[in-house]
Protein backbone atom coordinates (compact mmCIF):
# COMPACT_ATOMS: atom_id res chain seq x y z
CA UNK A 1 0.00 0.00 0.00
CA UNK A 2 1.67 3.86 -1.02
CA UNK A 3 1.14 6.06 1.40
CA UNK A 4 1.14 9.43 0.10
CA UNK A 5 2.92 12.05 1.51
CA UNK A 6 0.99 15.42 2.21
CA UNK A 7 2.32 18.79 0.93
CA UNK A 8 3.46 20.30 4.66
CA UNK A 9 5.29 17.07 5.29
CA UNK A 10 6.88 17.75 2.44
CA UNK A 11 7.47 21.17 2.85
CA UNK A 12 8.82 20.40 5.81
CA UNK A 13 11.38 17.56 5.13
CA UNK A 14 12.65 20.12 2.43
CA UNK A 15 13.22 22.39 4.94
CA UNK A 16 15.39 20.00 7.41
CA UNK A 17 17.05 19.15 4.35
CA UNK A 18 18.50 22.89 3.73
CA UNK A 19 18.51 23.77 7.57
CA UNK A 20 21.86 24.24 8.31
CA UNK A 21 23.95 27.01 7.57
CA UNK A 22 21.79 29.63 9.33
CA UNK A 23 21.61 27.82 12.47
CA UNK A 24 25.21 26.50 12.89
CA UNK A 25 26.59 30.50 11.94
CA UNK A 26 24.17 32.08 14.83
CA UNK A 27 25.18 29.19 17.04
CA UNK A 28 28.59 29.53 16.43
CA UNK A 29 27.88 33.45 17.44
CA UNK A 30 27.38 31.94 20.82
CA UNK A 31 31.17 31.04 20.98
CA UNK A 32 33.65 31.71 24.11
CA UNK A 33 34.22 35.14 22.76
CA UNK A 34 30.61 35.21 22.67
CA UNK A 35 30.05 33.73 26.01
CA UNK A 36 32.97 36.05 27.63
CA UNK A 37 31.47 39.04 25.88
CA UNK A 38 27.59 39.13 26.94
CA UNK A 39 28.97 37.64 30.36
CA UNK A 40 31.11 40.63 31.14
CA UNK A 41 28.06 43.13 29.75
CA UNK A 42 25.53 41.01 31.97
CA UNK A 43 27.57 41.54 35.19
CA UNK A 44 28.86 44.81 34.24
CA UNK A 45 25.69 46.48 33.40
CA UNK A 46 22.98 44.33 34.15
CA UNK A 47 19.38 44.02 32.54
CA UNK A 48 20.28 47.67 30.48
CA UNK A 49 22.63 46.05 27.95
CA UNK A 50 19.47 43.47 26.57
CA UNK A 51 17.97 46.20 23.95
CA UNK A 52 21.41 45.85 22.02
CA UNK A 53 20.68 42.36 21.27
CA UNK A 54 17.27 42.94 20.56
CA UNK A 55 18.45 45.40 17.39
CA UNK A 56 21.79 43.14 16.92
CA UNK A 57 18.92 40.40 15.86
CA UNK A 58 17.08 43.12 13.44
CA UNK A 59 20.70 43.58 12.08
CA UNK A 60 21.99 40.10 12.04
CA UNK A 61 18.97 38.74 10.02
CA UNK A 62 18.68 41.47 7.62
CA UNK A 63 23.10 41.01 7.16
CA UNK A 64 23.03 37.16 6.47
CA UNK A 65 19.49 37.07 4.78
CA UNK A 66 21.34 39.18 2.41
CA UNK A 67 24.54 36.68 2.05
CA UNK A 68 22.09 33.84 1.55
CA UNK A 69 20.17 35.94 -1.37
CA UNK A 70 23.88 36.51 -2.54
CA UNK A 71 24.77 33.13 -2.69
CA UNK A 72 21.66 31.37 -3.76
CA UNK A 73 21.01 33.89 -7.47
CA UNK A 74 24.88 34.21 -8.25
CA UNK A 75 26.07 30.79 -6.62
CA UNK A 76 29.59 32.46 -5.78
CA UNK A 77 30.64 33.13 -2.66
CA UNK A 78 31.25 37.06 -1.35
CA UNK A 79 34.76 37.62 -1.71
CA UNK A 80 34.73 35.74 -5.29
CA UNK A 81 32.17 38.35 -6.41
CA UNK A 82 34.12 41.53 -4.58
CA UNK A 83 37.02 40.16 -7.30
CA UNK A 84 34.84 39.54 -10.56
CA UNK A 85 33.09 43.79 -9.84
CA UNK A 86 36.11 45.75 -8.14
CA UNK A 87 39.16 43.90 -8.85
CA UNK A 88 42.08 41.74 -6.95
CA UNK A 89 43.78 44.80 -5.02
CA UNK A 90 40.24 45.69 -2.95
CA UNK A 91 39.90 42.02 -2.84
CA UNK A 92 43.17 41.45 -1.66
CA UNK A 93 42.72 44.40 1.21
CA UNK A 94 39.33 43.14 2.60
CA UNK A 95 40.64 39.51 2.32
CA UNK A 96 43.70 40.45 4.35
CA UNK A 97 41.37 42.33 6.99
CA UNK A 98 38.96 39.38 7.22
CA UNK A 99 42.22 36.60 7.93
CA UNK A 100 43.75 39.02 10.98
CA UNK A 101 40.58 39.46 12.32
CA UNK A 102 39.39 36.07 11.62
CA UNK A 103 42.75 34.91 13.35
CA UNK A 104 42.19 37.20 16.33
CA UNK A 105 38.74 35.59 16.69
CA UNK A 106 40.03 31.48 16.26
CA UNK A 107 42.45 32.17 18.76
CA UNK A 108 39.79 33.24 21.13
CA UNK A 109 38.12 29.77 20.49
CA UNK A 110 41.22 27.76 21.46
CA UNK A 111 41.28 30.54 24.57
CA UNK A 112 38.01 29.03 25.40
CA UNK A 113 39.01 26.26 24.85
CA UNK A 114 42.17 26.44 27.37
CA UNK A 115 39.60 28.19 29.65
CA UNK A 116 37.55 25.24 30.13
CA UNK A 117 40.57 22.75 30.30
CA UNK A 118 41.88 24.89 33.06
CA UNK A 119 38.56 24.33 35.20
CA UNK A 120 38.78 21.23 34.83
CA UNK A 121 42.67 21.48 36.45
CA UNK A 122 44.23 20.24 32.67
CA UNK A 123 47.08 22.42 31.27
CA UNK A 124 46.10 24.14 28.55
CA UNK A 125 49.50 23.52 26.94
CA UNK A 126 48.01 19.87 26.81
CA UNK A 127 44.36 20.45 25.91
CA UNK A 128 44.62 23.11 22.95
CA UNK A 129 46.84 20.85 20.68
CA UNK A 130 44.36 18.43 21.62
CA UNK A 131 41.74 20.40 20.69
CA UNK A 132 43.07 21.31 17.62
CA UNK A 133 44.11 18.10 16.26
CA UNK A 134 40.41 16.98 17.32
CA UNK A 135 38.97 19.83 14.75
CA UNK A 136 41.52 19.18 12.16
CA UNK A 137 40.43 16.02 11.84
CA UNK A 138 36.98 16.20 11.95
CA UNK A 139 36.68 18.94 9.12
CA UNK A 140 39.41 17.36 6.69
CA UNK A 141 38.39 14.38 6.86
CA UNK A 142 34.73 14.05 6.74
CA UNK A 143 32.47 15.13 4.52
CA UNK A 144 30.50 18.75 4.61
CA UNK A 145 27.15 17.15 5.59
CA UNK A 146 29.15 14.97 8.39
CA UNK A 147 30.51 17.95 9.52
CA UNK A 148 27.40 19.82 9.59
CA UNK A 149 25.45 17.56 11.59
CA UNK A 150 28.26 17.69 13.98
CA UNK A 151 28.39 21.27 14.58
CA UNK A 152 24.64 21.29 14.91
CA UNK A 153 24.72 19.01 17.46
CA UNK A 154 27.51 20.79 19.47
CA UNK A 155 24.96 23.72 19.50
CA UNK A 156 22.86 22.35 22.03
CA UNK A 157 25.01 23.68 25.14
CA UNK A 158 23.31 26.45 25.27
CA UNK A 159 20.24 24.98 26.89
CA UNK A 160 21.87 25.13 30.18
CA UNK A 161 21.46 29.20 30.00
CA UNK A 162 18.44 29.38 29.42
CA UNK A 163 17.18 27.04 32.27
CA UNK A 164 19.00 28.74 34.93
CA UNK A 165 17.55 32.21 33.71
CA UNK A 166 14.27 30.44 35.01
CA UNK A 167 15.32 29.26 38.05
CA UNK A 168 17.11 32.17 39.39
CA UNK A 169 13.28 33.89 38.90
CA UNK A 170 14.43 37.41 37.67
CA UNK A 171 11.89 39.93 37.62
CA UNK A 172 10.60 39.58 34.02
CA UNK A 173 8.77 43.16 33.33
CA UNK A 174 12.22 44.57 34.50
CA UNK A 175 13.75 42.63 31.86
CA UNK A 176 11.20 43.43 28.88
CA UNK A 177 11.40 47.10 29.89
CA UNK A 178 15.11 46.77 29.65
CA UNK A 179 15.04 45.13 26.30
CA UNK A 180 12.42 47.32 24.49
CA UNK A 181 13.93 51.27 26.16
CA UNK A 182 17.53 51.86 25.20
CA UNK A 183 19.77 52.94 28.01
CA UNK A 184 23.05 54.92 26.16
CA UNK A 185 25.99 55.44 27.74
CA UNK A 186 29.10 57.20 26.50
CA UNK A 187 31.84 55.88 28.43
CA UNK A 188 34.71 54.09 26.83
CA UNK A 189 34.03 50.33 28.42
CA UNK A 190 30.11 50.70 27.64
CA UNK A 191 31.20 51.36 23.85
CA UNK A 192 33.89 48.37 23.90
CA UNK A 193 31.39 46.14 25.33
CA UNK A 194 28.80 47.25 22.53
CA UNK A 195 31.25 46.82 19.95
CA UNK A 196 32.30 43.44 21.58
CA UNK A 197 28.80 42.11 21.55
CA UNK A 198 28.30 43.86 17.51
CA UNK A 199 31.50 41.68 16.58
CA UNK A 200 30.25 38.98 18.15
CA UNK A 201 26.86 38.76 16.82
CA UNK A 202 27.17 40.25 12.89
CA UNK A 203 30.52 39.12 12.11
CA UNK A 204 32.08 39.30 8.33
CA UNK A 205 33.58 35.94 9.01
CA UNK A 206 29.67 34.85 9.17
CA UNK A 207 28.77 36.60 6.01
CA UNK A 208 31.07 35.03 4.35
CA UNK A 209 30.75 31.53 5.56
CA UNK A 210 27.04 32.10 5.05
CA UNK A 211 27.36 33.21 1.29
CA UNK A 212 29.71 30.41 0.76
CA UNK A 213 27.88 27.43 2.61
CA UNK A 214 24.83 28.06 0.72
CA UNK A 215 26.49 28.16 -2.24
CA UNK A 216 28.30 25.17 -1.96
CA UNK A 217 25.26 23.38 -1.15
CA UNK A 218 23.52 24.52 -4.51
CA UNK A 219 20.44 26.13 -2.92
CA UNK A 220 18.34 26.92 -5.54
CA UNK A 221 15.57 29.58 -5.80
CA UNK A 222 12.95 27.11 -5.23
CA UNK A 223 14.62 26.55 -2.34
CA UNK A 224 15.16 29.76 -0.96
CA UNK A 225 12.07 30.24 1.05
CA UNK A 226 13.77 27.31 3.34
CA UNK A 227 17.10 29.04 3.33
CA UNK A 228 15.66 32.42 4.14
CA UNK A 229 13.90 30.62 7.20
CA UNK A 230 16.84 28.98 8.62
CA UNK A 231 18.69 32.33 8.46
CA UNK A 232 15.70 33.61 10.77
CA UNK A 233 15.54 30.86 12.90
CA UNK A 234 19.29 30.79 13.43
CA UNK A 235 19.15 34.55 14.11
CA UNK A 236 16.42 34.10 16.56
CA UNK A 237 17.88 31.03 18.12
CA UNK A 238 21.43 32.26 18.42
CA UNK A 239 20.18 35.89 20.21
CA UNK A 240 17.68 34.71 22.58
CA UNK A 241 20.81 32.08 23.65
CA UNK A 242 22.58 35.54 24.40
CA UNK A 243 20.31 37.41 25.76
CA UNK A 244 19.74 35.00 28.22
CA UNK A 245 23.63 34.41 29.41
CA UNK A 246 22.96 38.34 29.99
CA UNK A 247 20.19 38.02 32.07
CA UNK A 248 21.77 34.78 33.92
CA UNK A 249 25.05 36.93 34.72
CA UNK A 250 22.48 39.69 35.71
CA UNK A 251 20.75 37.91 38.14
CA UNK A 252 23.19 36.67 39.59
CA UNK A 253 26.78 38.80 39.61
CA UNK A 254 25.43 41.74 38.71
CA UNK A 255 23.16 42.19 41.99
CA UNK A 256 26.20 40.78 43.70
CA UNK A 257 28.94 43.41 42.37
CA UNK A 258 30.84 40.84 40.51
CA UNK A 259 32.22 41.70 37.15
CA UNK A 260 33.42 38.46 35.51
CA UNK A 261 36.44 38.62 34.30
CA UNK A 262 37.64 34.79 34.29
CA UNK A 263 36.22 31.54 33.08
CA UNK A 264 35.60 30.93 37.12
CA UNK A 265 33.77 34.11 37.65
CA UNK A 266 31.78 33.51 34.74
CA UNK A 267 30.80 29.76 35.97
CA UNK A 268 29.10 30.67 39.18
CA UNK A 269 25.88 32.90 36.98
CA UNK A 270 24.95 28.74 36.07
CA UNK A 271 25.22 27.89 39.66
CA UNK A 272 21.18 28.46 40.07
CA UNK A 273 21.12 25.30 37.96
CA UNK A 274 23.86 23.05 38.84
CA UNK A 275 24.73 23.97 42.23
CA UNK A 276 28.57 23.29 43.22
CA UNK A 277 29.13 21.41 39.28
CA UNK A 278 28.91 25.13 38.18
CA UNK A 279 32.00 25.09 36.81
CA UNK A 280 31.94 21.53 35.20
CA UNK A 281 28.71 22.68 33.59
CA UNK A 282 30.32 25.86 32.20
CA UNK A 283 33.55 23.73 31.23
CA UNK A 284 31.63 21.96 29.10
CA UNK A 285 29.23 24.27 28.10
CA UNK A 286 32.58 26.88 27.09
CA UNK A 287 34.22 23.78 25.48
CA UNK A 288 31.71 22.71 22.90
CA UNK A 289 30.89 26.34 21.77
CA UNK A 290 34.59 26.81 21.50
CA UNK A 291 34.90 23.80 19.09
CA UNK A 292 31.89 24.65 17.14
CA UNK A 293 33.34 28.04 16.02
CA UNK A 294 37.29 26.71 15.44
CA UNK A 295 35.46 24.04 12.89
CA UNK A 296 33.71 27.26 11.31
CA UNK A 297 36.02 30.40 11.23
CA UNK A 298 39.14 28.81 9.87
CA UNK A 299 36.65 27.80 7.05
CA UNK A 300 35.44 31.49 6.90
CA UNK A 301 38.71 32.58 6.20
CA UNK A 302 39.96 29.56 3.97
CA UNK A 303 37.16 30.20 1.66
CA UNK A 304 37.80 33.82 1.16
CA UNK A 305 41.31 33.39 0.13
CA UNK A 306 40.16 30.63 -2.18
CA UNK A 307 37.75 33.02 -3.91
CA UNK A 308 40.22 35.47 -4.48
CA UNK A 309 42.57 33.24 -6.63
CA UNK A 310 40.49 31.02 -7.74
CA UNK A 311 41.46 27.94 -6.08
CA UNK A 312 39.68 24.81 -5.64
CA UNK A 313 37.34 25.10 -2.47
CA UNK A 314 34.60 23.42 -0.51
CA UNK A 315 34.65 20.43 2.13
CA UNK A 316 33.56 17.55 -0.60
CA UNK A 317 36.53 18.20 -2.15
CA UNK A 318 39.50 15.73 -1.25
CA UNK A 319 42.52 17.37 0.09
CA UNK A 320 44.77 16.42 -3.03
CA UNK A 321 42.81 18.49 -5.42
CA UNK A 322 41.90 21.08 -3.15
CA UNK A 323 45.73 21.43 -1.25
CA UNK A 324 45.89 25.10 -0.53
CA UNK A 325 42.18 25.29 0.70
CA UNK A 326 43.21 22.41 3.50
CA UNK A 327 46.64 23.96 3.61
CA UNK A 328 45.35 27.20 4.80
CA UNK A 329 42.72 25.85 6.80
CA UNK A 330 45.50 23.90 8.72
CA UNK A 331 47.48 26.97 9.09
CA UNK A 332 44.52 29.06 10.73
CA UNK A 333 44.13 26.28 13.31
CA UNK A 334 48.25 26.05 14.37
CA UNK A 335 48.47 30.24 14.31
CA UNK A 336 45.94 30.18 16.66
CA UNK A 337 46.89 27.60 19.09
CA UNK A 338 50.93 29.03 18.67
CA UNK A 339 49.14 32.16 19.90
CA UNK A 340 46.88 30.70 22.89
CA UNK A 341 49.84 28.96 24.22
CA UNK A 342 52.05 32.24 24.68
CA UNK A 343 52.86 32.08 28.28
CA UNK A 344 50.71 34.42 30.25
CA UNK A 345 48.48 35.92 27.80
CA UNK A 346 45.05 36.53 29.97
CA UNK A 347 42.67 34.09 28.10
CA UNK A 348 39.48 36.81 29.13
CA UNK A 349 40.32 39.73 27.49
CA UNK A 350 41.83 37.85 24.52
CA UNK A 351 38.27 36.48 23.73
CA UNK A 352 36.07 39.58 23.93
CA UNK A 353 38.25 42.15 22.85
CA UNK A 354 38.88 39.96 19.47
CA UNK A 355 35.42 40.64 18.43
CA UNK A 356 36.07 44.74 18.51
CA UNK A 357 38.28 43.89 15.70
CA UNK A 358 35.53 41.86 13.73
CA UNK A 359 33.24 45.38 14.64
CA UNK A 360 35.79 47.72 13.32
CA UNK A 361 35.67 45.68 10.19
CA UNK A 362 32.09 44.92 9.53
CA UNK A 363 31.44 48.35 7.69
CA UNK A 364 33.81 48.29 4.98
CA UNK A 365 32.45 44.65 3.75
CA UNK A 366 28.62 46.37 4.81
CA UNK A 367 29.33 49.15 2.04
CA UNK A 368 30.78 45.95 -0.34
CA UNK A 369 27.67 43.81 0.43
CA UNK A 370 25.12 46.46 -0.39
CA UNK A 371 26.79 47.78 -3.80
CA UNK A 372 26.67 43.94 -4.90
CA UNK A 373 22.87 43.17 -3.65
CA UNK A 374 21.75 46.23 -4.96
CA UNK A 375 23.11 45.49 -8.25
CA UNK A 376 19.76 44.57 -11.03
CA UNK A 377 22.01 42.60 -13.63
CA UNK A 378 23.81 40.53 -10.87
CA UNK A 379 20.60 39.71 -8.90
CA UNK A 380 18.69 39.17 -11.40
CA UNK A 381 15.30 41.16 -9.86
CA UNK A 382 16.04 39.55 -6.24
CA UNK A 383 17.26 43.55 -4.88
CA UNK A 384 17.13 44.79 -1.74
CA UNK A 385 13.69 46.32 -0.97
CA UNK A 386 14.54 50.32 0.54
CA UNK A 387 13.96 49.10 4.33
CA UNK A 388 16.70 46.46 4.13
CA UNK A 389 19.38 49.00 2.73
CA UNK A 390 18.53 51.81 5.25
CA UNK A 391 18.80 49.38 8.48
CA UNK A 392 22.18 48.07 6.89
CA UNK A 393 23.54 51.56 6.24
CA UNK A 394 21.98 52.75 10.00
CA UNK A 395 24.21 49.85 11.34
CA UNK A 396 27.33 50.89 9.78
CA UNK A 397 26.95 54.32 10.69
CA UNK A 398 26.58 53.46 14.66
CA UNK A 399 29.69 51.20 14.24
CA UNK A 400 31.69 54.13 12.35
CA UNK A 401 30.09 56.48 15.50
CA UNK A 402 31.19 53.89 18.39
CA UNK A 403 34.87 53.76 17.15
CA UNK A 404 35.78 56.69 16.75
CA UNK A 405 34.18 57.43 19.94
CA UNK A 406 36.55 54.98 21.29
CA UNK A 407 39.50 56.97 20.19
CA UNK A 408 38.18 60.35 21.41
CA UNK A 409 40.71 62.07 23.54
CA UNK A 410 39.13 62.83 26.84
CA UNK A 411 36.21 60.32 26.28
CA UNK A 412 33.96 59.69 29.59
CA UNK A 413 36.23 56.73 31.40
CA UNK A 414 33.93 54.47 33.32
Amino acid sequence: MRITQSRPFRRLMRFMMILGPGLITASADNDAPGIATYSMAGSTFGYSFLWIVVWLTLGEVVVQEMAARMGTVTGKGLTDLIRERYGLRLTFFVMLALAVANLGTTAAQFAGVASSAELFGVSRYLAVPIAAAAVWLLVTRGSYSRVERVLLVLSLYAVAYVISAFMVKPDWGEIARAALIPQVRLDRTYILAMMASVGTTITPWAAVYMQASVADKGVGMQDYAHTRADVMFGAAAGNVVSAFIIICTAATLYVSGIAVGSAEEAALALAPVAGPWAEVLFGAGLLGASLLAASVLPLATTYAVCEVFGWERGLDHDPHDAPIFYGIYTAMIVLSVLIVLIPGIPLFPLMWLSQVANAVLLPIVLVLMLRLVNDPRLMRGHTNPRRLNVIVIALGVVILIATGLMFVPGAPAP
